[in-house]
């Protein structure tokens, strides 16, 4: 398995009912993003208890399924459009982990930095 160049939340909420096929047409056609890339596409369902995970790796699909037996997922607020939110790796992390991606108490990432 190997790590995501992108993670893309998808808005809104998908019926869990599709598949590999069922969602990366969603990618393809209502995203209009490549479902081949090295990205990880997010969907959620309606009650917010169930994830479904998709990437293309070498030669074929992952879809990961998560299912809570209590709790809810944080998801972004529900939109009748479908659109993607582009996260972190570690947003994904604490949207799996029960914390909202937007975590306004997080260190923010420094770049341009130099030891001297």
């Amino acid at each position: 398995m190997h790590s995501p160049t992108s993670v893309f939340l998808v808005t809104g909420s998908t019926d869990m009912r599709k598949s590999i096929n069922g969602l990366s047409i969603i990618v393809s056609e209502s995203l209009l993003l490549d479902p081949l890339s090295q990205a990880w596409f997010v969907f959620c369902n309606k009650q917010r208890d169930k994830l479904k995970i998709l990437f293309w790796d070498t030669n074929g699909f992952w879809l990961y399924y998560r299912r809570l037996e209590q709790g809810r997922f944080q998801w972004p607020k529900q939109s009748e459009v479908l659109s993607a939110i582009s996260i972190e790796q570690r947003q994904l992390q604490w949207l799996l982990s029960g914390l909202p991606v937007n975590n306004k108490t997080r260190h923010q990432t420094l770049s341009g930095l130099s030891v001297i």
